[in-house]
């Protein structure tokens, strides 16, 4: 604010040299109170969850060669967390592709005899017998290639288990076997969970339950800000011991910061309520004082103590101190400069 100095020499009212800020009160910004209708919030602690999380067992018997991660490691999808020897997979890839290749000769040699047959039973010239001899060997040769491949693929199968690869991206919690140890199928390996996809779970006390069913909405406080979260999942059976009902709220991904077993606040909407709200930055706080400068219809500024309640955005209700259709300052600065300056000219003016 400029400061202006003005001499005056006559006037009941006139002060020698004097030098204040000039900053008339319709200068300033103002915003008027008003009582608006904001959601219904409440407020409970909810326990954060990953959506994946679970146990990586063994698929084939082995010795375990290489253990890549440990706890507390990131892994990436697809990415060889354990190796397990597999010299009796090979063996067993090497023996069913064998047996395949020999399903196949024998299935073609049948497939031509039966073209020979054929060709000799149309001219009349072999029996019935023989030709349904000729076609029930080519049917179970073709039965007999189909039952190698497919033990073809089961071997490869069973060696590609040897290469334990992780299901998705996520962090290792725990390993339960060490290198040199011979896995069984169905043995645990590791234990790891996904930070990608995290939620909340929640106890909700029975009587708001067809509220937030109704409104379908809730919030939850991260990283100092709350969040909006439309995914919410209400379970279809209550708990007989607490009266309460779990609800899952989905967090969006991309939160960084957040791990499986923090508490977290979640406010759930449940109809809604009336409330004066102000700016945020209209109000100033002084040590423990919390307020807002008041400009009433003269022009003169007070700074009005007042009681906040809970934040809505960039808005924040107020429990008491102010009454509906008053008018605040939106620049604290400006109002407090102005509110010295009066207090200035009415000093000079007794």
């Amino acid at each position: 604010m400029t400061a202006i100095k003005r001499t005056f020499t006559c006037g009941l009212f006139c002060v020698w040299g004097f030098t204040a800020p000039f900053a008339p009160a319709s200068e300033l910004e103002t915003v008027t109170v008003n009582r608006v209708d904001l959601p219904q919030l409440y407020r409970f602690d909810g326990v954060v969850e990953a959506v994946n999380r679970g146990t990586v067992s063994a698929q084939t018997a082995g010795r375990i060669l290489a253990v890549n991660f440990d706890v507390d490691d990131r892994v990436r999808q697809g990415e060889i967390i354990l190796v397990i020897e597999d010299r009796e997979q090979q063996a067993e890839v090497d023996r069913a592709r064998a047996n395949l290749d020999t399903a196949s000769v024998k299935r073609q040699e049948s497939e031509q005899e039966f073209r020979r047959v054929e060709g000799v039973y149309a001219r009349q010239a072999a029996s019935k017998a023989e030709m349904e001899r000729a076609t029930a060997a080519r049917n179970q040769a073709r039965a007999a290639e189909q039952a190698a491949a497919a033990a073809l693929q089961q071997a490869l199968q069973q060696l590609g288990y040897t290469r334990v690869a992780a299901p998705y991206n996520g962090i290792v919690t725990e390993r339960h076997i060490e290198v040199g140890e011979t896995a069984q199928p169905g043995q645990p390996l590791m234990s790891g969970m996904s930070l990608d996809d995290l939620r909340i779970s929640v106890d909700l006390p029975q009587n708001l339950v067809e509220l937030v069913r109704t409104e379908h909405k809730a919030q939850a406080m991260i990283g100092g800000k709350w969040i909006d979260i439309s995914d919410v999942t209400l379970f279809p059976v209550a708990d007989p011991r607490s009266d309460t009902i779990e609800v899952r709220l989905q967090l969006p991904q991309g939160i960084d910061h957040l791990f499986p077993g923090m508490y977290v606040p979640v406010g759930f909407v449940a109809g809604s309520r009336q409330a004066l709200i102000v700016p945020l930055a209209a109000v100033v706080f002084r040590s423990e004082v919390v307020g807002v400068y008041v400009v009433n219809g003269a022009g003169q500024v007070h700074l009005r103590q007042i009681r906040l309640g809970s934040q809505a955005g960039e808005h924040t209700t107020v429990l008491s101190g102010l009454d509906a259709g008053e008018r605040v300052a939106l620049d604290p600065v400006a109002a407090g400069i102005l509110l010295k300056s009066q207090r200035t000219l009415q000093v000079n003016h007794e």
